[in-house]
């Protein structure tokens, strides 16, 4: 699993393959807090502390920069090989969670009327749906070509979160690499490039802002069109600079990238929606020097948590878990709601463990049997996982 970490060429990063798991375990936790029958005070602070899987997402996306720009000199100038690479990667395992969850939904109903300690206009209302979308079959064939997270909202009024919710950042991933096939796969994939795709990304990013800001709400974009989040992408083709030997030049992109990605967030929403932009810059800076830099004090402990066998066993699943955390909770939902719905507290215990449990075997079900057998079949460098957040995260 190892290979060359600290080398000029970026081999195995396996601390942030821990990060990965972490961030997975982070989301399923945060999809489960709004259901739970919590007073409004400990409801208040579960909130702010864990309920931010949009953040875990950005991280996502900039190790996607990181590792996906990285790969691409593997395929040289036949960005059809390294689009099909990418489908044999994810397609799978999506494919079947998101049959499931849809056949969940028509099949199963809502849970909500099991769970009367939820009000209307809650956070968990974002994160399941109450039923089916309106335009069903327009839904299911937009979430097939992954144009769910790339229309507007004229064109597409149900959203991106209508059938599988972290399946909007997927959308997102396959906009990034069709900007990989298209521009990247083209170049030689040197330094110049990175600097050059980091300034893109950032300045879609710019774009989207002055977009959404001129445009009518029907026709601005969910936060799954690539240019509302490139400049997380753009952190992560930055970071790739590491390890590209140019150290100095590499930290002047960094720092600039960084900057440039928290001044964005800083003009989005207020209180804890702001907080959760501004974080994912730093934490992912702290990442990298955990990856780039383990034996240096200020990072060895994080370092050792990332590379610990558990932590790196969660990454090993983490796109799966990251998938099917949605569908098993409200899977399980529908099961206990009318046993347990008279008790709150025993259906947020039973509910709760279930889910995370559930979650986890499930996700290691499709990857030894699914996920693992298409990655034998070709080397493939593996991307971060495509996700994080549901409707509500």
């Amino acid at each position: 699993m190892v290979a060359r970490e600290e080398g000029s060429a970026i081999g195995r990063l396996i601390r942030l393959d821990g990060l990965r798991g972490v961030l997975a375990i982070y989301v399923l936790v945060g999809h489960l807090v709004p259901f739970l029958p919590l007073p409004p005070l400990a409801m208040w602070a579960a909130q702010g502390l864990v309920s931010h899987g949009l953040a875990a997402v950005d991280l996502f996306f900039a190790l996607s920069g990181l590792v996906i720009v990285q790969s691409m000199t593997r395929f040289g100038r036949r960005p059809g090989s390294f689009l099909v690479a990418r489908a044999r990667r994810l397609l799978p395992v999506y494919m079947i969670v998101l049959a499931g969850s849809t056949l969940l939904m028509l099949k199963g109903g809502s849970p909500f009327a099991t769970m009367p300690w939820l009000a209307p206009g809650d956070p968990a209302a974002d994160i399941w749906p109450a039923g089916p979308p309106q335009h069903l079959v327009f839904e299911i064939l937009a979430h097939l070509v992954f144009l769910h997270g790339a229309l507007p909202h004229r064109l597409l009024p149900d959203g991106p979160f209508a059938l599988l919710g972290p399946a909007w950042s997927l959308s997102t991933e396959w906009q990034f690499y069709a900007v990989i096939a298209l521009v990247a796969l083209r170049c030689d994939g040197r330094d110049g490039t990175l600097v050059r795709l980091s300034l893109a990304l950032i300045g879609l990013a710019v774009l989207a802002r002055i977009y959404a800001a001129c445009i009518p709400a029907p026709w601005r974009f969910s936060r799954a069109f690539l240019p509302n989040e490139a400049a997380y992408f753009a952190l992560g083709v930055a970071a790739s600079r590491f390890w590209s030997g140019d150290r100095v030049g590499a930290w002047r992109l960094f720092v600039i990238m960084l900057i440039m990605t928290m001044a964005l967030g800083a003009s989005h929403g207020a209180g804890w929606g702001r907080l959760a932009k501004l974080l994912p810059p730093l934490a992912w800076a702290i990442a990298v020097a955990a990856q780039r830099v383990p034996a240096w004090r200020p990072f060895r402990l994080l370092a050792r948590c990332l590379g610990s066998p558990p932590v790196l066993w969660l990454g090993l699943i983490s796109y799966p878990l990251y998938l099917v955390n949605e569908p098993v909770g409200r899977a399980l939902a529908l099961a206990l709601g009318p046993v347990l719905s008279g008790s709150p507290l025993l259906f947020g215990l039973c509910w709760g463990g279930a889910t995370v449990a559930g979650s986890i075997i499930l996700a290691a079900m499709l990857h030894y049997g699914i996920e693992r057998r298409f990655l034998r079949r070709r080397r493939i460098v593996r991307p971060p996982v495509a996700v994080p957040a549901t409707g509500g995260a």
